[in-house]
């Protein structure tokens, strides 16, 4: 063996050993609450890859969708044939209803529905998409958000997605990831297109 390979070797191993302690020492299961924020593309997205697993390891998820809900959505026509349930704010986005009463009692009759599967045992993962913005805009209490979050079930695993997620739910979160812009194909003029967008 060469002395680079050796080396190789020799770093690889104290790596290998990093990683298998810190293996060790994660031992506690429970439902993880991930939040995917920040003003870069793909916050859904990978959200919907995570119930797609969950789906694929034949756990039971469901999502709200929060904003989104007058576009057509390709991860829901897969995932609904795959038994996941979706529950749609109906407004669609706020700058296209301009009527902030009606997409209030919007965000609350979904916010209900997450409430019913926050409480139920049977689900094991949900999908709160674009749930930031509701309150970001104060649509909906973030307390009420709070108390909902600690109060589900222990192994239940809940995705929330969106731009300027309020800092206590940051703070209650396990996991957080920002999605970072540096270029957008939109921004360039090209616009959304279907199965790849949305």
């Amino acid at each position: 063996m060469s002395e680079q390979e050796n080396k190789h070797k020799q770093r690889q191993q104290k790596l290998k050993e990093s990683v298998d302690a810190r293996i060790e020492a994660a031992q506690e299961e429970k439902g993880i609450l991930l939040v995917l924020t920040g003003n870069g593309k793909g916050k859904s997205t990978s959200g919907f890859g995570t119930v797609a697993r969950a789906v694929g390891h034949g756990k039971r998820a469901a999502v709200v969708q929060f904003i989104k809900g007058t576009w057509e959505c390709g991860e829901r026509n897969l995932l609904e044939k795959a038994g996941v349930d979706f529950y749609v704010m109906g407004t669609g986005f706020t700058w296209e209803t301009q009527d902030k009463e009606k997409d209030i009692a919007a965000a609350a009759e979904a916010w209900e529905s997450a409430e019913k599967l926050l409480a139920d045992d049977t689900i094991d993962c949900v999908m709160l998409d674009e749930l930031t913005y509701m309150v970001s805009y104060h649509y909906l209490d973030v307390d009420r958000v709070i108390q909902a979050l600690n109060n589900r079930p222990t192994m239940q695993h809940v995705i929330i997605t969106g731009r300027a997620c309020h800092r206590k739910l940051i703070d209650l979160a396990d996991t957080v990831s920002e999605v970072k812009p540096i270029k957008h194909a939109f921004e360039a003029g090209i616009k959304a297109q279907v199965g790849f967008d949305y």
